[in-house]
């Protein structure tokens, strides 16, 4: 089943890269819209699919470390998705100043 995963992620990835082997700008900045498009209409629930697979590993009293390597994410992601931030730095929530 892993292999299948796998197999499926560098389809994928192969994909992308024939995006950026197109020669005409106009063509690869079209495709590329495409992919980008579909990613944001996506992100959301693929970022579930990675919270789930934490918190159910954590359930198991998986520690963090395997948790990233089964993954294939850092230490600090797997936290971070655990915490509800997403992956990237970019999604934590913003603290509110202070009041003064």
């Amino acid at each position: 089943m892993a292999e299948d995963v796998t197999r499926e992620a560098g389809e994928v990835i192969d994909a992308l890269q024939r995006i950026a082997e197109i020669e005409d700008l106009v063509e690869r900045a079209v495709a590329s819209s495409e992919v980008l498009a579909d990613y944001k209409e996506r992100a959301g629930t693929l970022r579930d699919y990675q919270k789930q697979a934490i918190d159910a590993m954590r359930a198991e009293k998986v520690p963090y470390r395997q948790i990233a390597a089964r993954l294939k994410l850092s230490l600090g992601a797997v936290q971070n998705i655990e915490r509800g931030h997403g992956s990237a730095w970019g999604t934590k929530p913003r603290k509110k100043p202070a009041d003064e």
